[in-house]
Parts: C-alpha cells; structure tokens; sequence
C-alpha cells in the first residue's frame, strides 16, 4: 500500500520549502490515492508537467516510493501544459495538482527510468 496522496503532497511541498521552493496545492484529489500531478513553472512563461509513471515500474517491496516522468523533454509554454491539466483532470476527477515555481526547474521528484 502507498502512502496517502495527502501525506505525500504535504510532504512533497516540506521539501520545496527546504529548499527555497514556492509550492502550493492548485486542486485537492482524492486523500488515499489520487494521481498526483506536479506543475513546474520556471517563470519565463514555460513550465514542466510531471504525471505518475506507469504501475509497471513500481517494485511491490519499497510500496511508499511514487515516480513520476516528465509528459515532454523540455519546458513547454504554460498554456500547453493548463490544457494537458484540464484534460487529466476530466479523464480523472480524484486527480491532485501541486504547483511549484522555481527559475531552475527544479522539481525533487523521483523518476522512473525510462
């Protein structure tokens, strides 16, 4: 069983603020297990979305860790990723959005490999 997307994303947000991160939760999901979606705006009119990786590349022994993988390769204009949100969240209404705002893109999230 994974943590709490509750207890994940409040933790998730300590460790933004640890490291001079502004973050705030954009929409709550669901508290036991809703998708977490993580917004990385880098100021300049682009950001970053990092959606949940696949189930597959969970190991059943470490059931605490989540992954997560970037939806493109590079910053992307922040409307482009709004639409992407709007689109997850009506194909998903449990889903949360963390929001996080960092010049250098920094997101703390572990990623699947890929």
């Amino acid at each position: 069983m994974r943590l709490k997307s509750s207890i994940w994303v409040a933790a998730y947000l300590r460790r933004c603020q640890a490291e001079g991160v502004f973050g705030a939760v954009r929409r709550r999901g669901a508290e036991e297990a809703g998708a977490v979606f993580v917004k990385v705006a880098t100021l300049d009119g682009h950001a970053m979305l990092y959606m949940p990786a696949p189930q597959t590349v969970y190991d059943d022994s470490r059931p605490i860790e989540r992954f997560f993988m970037p939806a493109s390769k590079e910053p992307v204009p922040e409307a482009s990723v709004e639409e992407r949100l709007v689109r997850e969240i009506r194909f998903d209404p449990d889903a949360w959005i963390v929001e996080t705002e960092d010049r250098a893109g920094r997101h703390f999230l572990d990623l699947a490999r890929g």
